[in-house]
């Protein structure tokens, strides 16, 4: 009575959530999409490249002429017989003929500025979606385990009855009946454990997913697997050419250049072709023009040349330089990281299929010894509990081959991910 409960109890914590827990049916597909439409990060940089879109609108704004109006009022009191108030406008238009390359140059840059904040919003998406996938699939091996453990717990329990059975009957020792009882407690402490993993892997997806994590996730999906042979050239360069990393210090690099030219445009001179014109007008005084309005305007081309600026702009220069250098080597450090983690991922994957073809011959044995225990139990030449033995073997190799496709599965994404590939 007392095994019963306690099964009912872990069978219960296993399937039946707690009361009015929500559940969420969801794809791998799906499990994706949410994540990327929601992960603050994947907003974060979407804003950056909004805001750096803005910037090259800010840069192009330099081609423009511009015009400004400004008005006053003015009274003066006490200096005069009376007092005087003055009105006055001005209305003057500018447009630039020559900046030394600054303005062409900073909105070259700030194109490549929206170019690295693309690749950093690619990376990572990347990233995102490559933690759902592995955390999708983990979860769905961490319920097989479970279901695997209160399967080794029920046949267990079996044994421990049937050993109990003999011990009553002179058949065992107390020593058998002191194991079976330590090893029954073990796959019990498995079993448990392994639920827990369960819930703590539900959490950590839910979290991905930005969901609330008590939040049930029912998920769709199976751990399959289609052998691919990779090749390994063709994907380095691939990465080399397409993984956002490389993508971003290239444009990084280009964007630290066209700063070296605006940082030189301080010493360059600048010619810019500007109208003014005046409006006044001043209360009547004996002194005073008789036209109550004075209108004039003025027009003309002003070059303006920095001569000396204590080295400000040779100090500008050179920290432009250095930047461009760090890009440079930034790049060919990510070039170096990219192909390590590329081979990395792919010895994984060769591993893996290694693993899936060795697991699948073990099938084929547990299988053939089910079919046998089965025919000798309908011959009555077998136990119920030797037929349940060999059918858990079966499971456990079922399980087996399920976990290396889990592995080849992950390896492969891996894989995807190291050469600038996602879902």
């Amino acid at each position: 009575m007392k095994r019963a409960a306690v099964l009912i109890l872990i069978y219960f914590f296993l399937y039946c959530p707690a009361s009015g827990a929500e559940t969420v049916a969801l794809t791998l597909d799906e499990a994706v999409f949410l994540a990327l439409r929601q992960n603050h990060d994947v907003l974060l940089k979407a804003e950056d490249v909004a805001k750096a879109k803005l910037k090259i609108a800010e840069a192009r704004a330099g081609l423009f002429p511009t015009l400004t109006f400004t008005g006053a009022w003015t009274e003066t009191m006490k200096l005069y017989s009376k007092d005087v108030s003055s009105f006055t406008t001005q209305t003057s238009a500018r447009q630039y003929l020559y900046t030394g390359g600054k303005v062409a140059n900073s909105i070259k840059y700030n194109e490549y500025s929206t170019q690295v904040a693309e690749a950093l919003l690619d990376k990572t998406k990347h990233d995102t979606v490559f933690s759902v996938q592995n955390a999708f699939y983990t979860l769905l091996l961490g319920r097989e385990y479970a279901s695997l453990n209160r399967k080794i717990v029920l046949n267990t329990e079996e044994h421990f009855k049937h050993i109990s059975q003999r011990y009553r009957m002179g058949q065992a020792s107390e020593s058998d009946i002191i194991v079976m009882k330590a090893s029954l407690s073990s796959v019990r402490q498995a079993y448990i454990a392994s639920l827990n993993d369960v819930e703590t892997l539900n959490a950590q997806l839910c979290q991905l997913l930005f969901l609330k994590p008590e939040i049930r996730l029912k998920l769709s999906g199976k751990l399959t697997y289609e052998l691919k042979d990779l090749i390994y050239d063709v994907a380095l360069l691939k990465a080399v050419k397409d993984r956002p990393e490389i993508r971003q210090y290239d444009a990084l690099a280009k964007a630290n250049l066209k700063a070296v030219q605006v940082a030189k445009a301080g010493n360059r001179p600048s010619v810019y072709a500007s109208w003014d014109y005046y409006s006044r007008s001043t209360s009547s005084l004996s002194f005073s023009p008789s036209k109550a309005w004075q209108d004039y305007s003025i027009a003309g081309i002003t070059v303006s040349w920095p001569v000396f600026d204590g080295w400000a702009t040779k100090a500008k220069v050179e920290q432009a330089i250095v930047d461009l250098r760090t890009a440079r080597l930034l790049k060919e450090q990510a070039v170096e990281d990219i192909t390590a983690e590329l081979k990395t991922a792919y010895l994984s994957y060769r591993d893996a299929i290694e693993k899936v073809n060795a697991v699948e011959s073990q099938i084929d044995v547990y299988m053939d010894q089910r079919a046998v225990s089965q025919e000798k139990y309908f011959q009555g030449q077998a136990s119920s509990l030797d037929l349940d033995d060999a059918i858990l073997s079966y499971d456990v190799s079922i399980f087996s081959r399920m976990q290396a496709v889990y592995d080849y599965v992950i390896s492969r994404y891996q894989f995807d991910k190291a050469r600038g590939e996602v879902l």
